[in-house]
């Protein structure tokens, strides 16, 4: 960004940041004990710039809270904690989605069509968190 730092006033055009949140960062059973960390903290950090940055009106910062996605994540973890597992499976059955629903969510966040949404965590994970 040229023109000084956020919340000097001093840049022209608006921004839109889109963090990749999760479910896990709502919940504490939808994820490992750093996972959960980690996306908790981001849910943190979302409000946190759209209630700082989002007040000048340049910046909006929302994030995407994905459940159970088609990627290769599962394939990453080895060594599952059989606890952990035991709690997740408490949840219910989890509905997969596509990337393609993912990135289609965040082209709307960032688009024109979004301007009023600031601050938010957006759920997308097929009703898995409704209850």
């Amino acid at each position: 960004m040229s023109g000084g730092h956020l919340g000097d006033g001093k840049q022209e055009t608006g921004g839109v940041i889109i963090n990749n949140a999760s479910v896990g960062g709502l919940f504490g059973t939808r994820g490992g004990a750093a996972y959960t960390m980690a996306k908790h903290a981001l849910v943190g950090l979302t409000k946190n710039i759209a209630g700082t940055y989002g007040r000048f009106g340049k910046v909006r910062a929302n994030a995407i809270a994905p459940g159970g996605v088609a990627t290769n994540i599962q394939t990453t973890i080895t060594a599952p904690d059989p606890l952990g597992m035991q709690a997740l499976q408490a949840t219910g059955e989890i509905p997969i989605g596509q990337p393609g629903q993912i990135a289609n969510l965040a082209l709307f966040l960032a688009s024109d069509e979004a301007s009023f949404i600031n601050g938010d965590i957006v759920k997308a994970d097929g009703g898995w968190t409704v209850n």
